[in-house]
């Protein structure tokens, strides 16, 4: 690939000094990208235990695109010294998520109790009192 094209004549030349900044950067973008994942985490287990009408939608794409970007920026790095340098941010993210886990499981408990109780209530609502087909040996063909 050429480095100059139409699409880069404004932008500044690399070098290798810039290429050294961004990898001294980088472990700030991943305390920062780690403290997101805790915001939308932390914001997601709020809204689950608080707001029936929580969109859990958008905030799964949020957590998405916050892990696609720890990902890429974890790329090329030591994963022994990310966990070195990140071991804080990484346990109280892991307890954020111990609690998110416990009001996902409470709230898929309650969608689950909800549906129980509308399938009996379908269930009763279909039965008229008349016997069906199957209680007169029809279905055992």
């Amino acid at each position: 690939m050429a480095d100059f094209s139409e699409f880069t004549a404004n932008l500044p030349a690399r070098t290798a000094t810039s290429e050294a900044r961004v990898a001294l950067a980088r472990p700030g973008n991943l305390a920062a990208i780690i403290g997101r994942i805790e915001e939308v985490v932390e914001q997601e287990t709020a809204g689950l235990r608080s707001d029936t009408g929580y969109d859990l939608k958008a905030s799964n794409a949020r957590k998405s695109r916050y892990l696609y970007e720890l990902t890429r920026a974890m790329r090329g790095g030591s994963e022994a010294e990310f966990l070195e340098q990140h071991r804080e941010g990484l346990v109280r993210l892991r307890q954020k998520l111990a609690k998110n886990e416990a009001a996902i499981l409470a709230h898929l408990s309650a969608v689950n109790e909800v549906a129980g109780l509308l399938r009996t209530a379908i269930q009763r609502a279909e039965t008229d009192g008349t016997y069906s087909a199957g209680e007169f040996g029809r279905a055992r063909g």
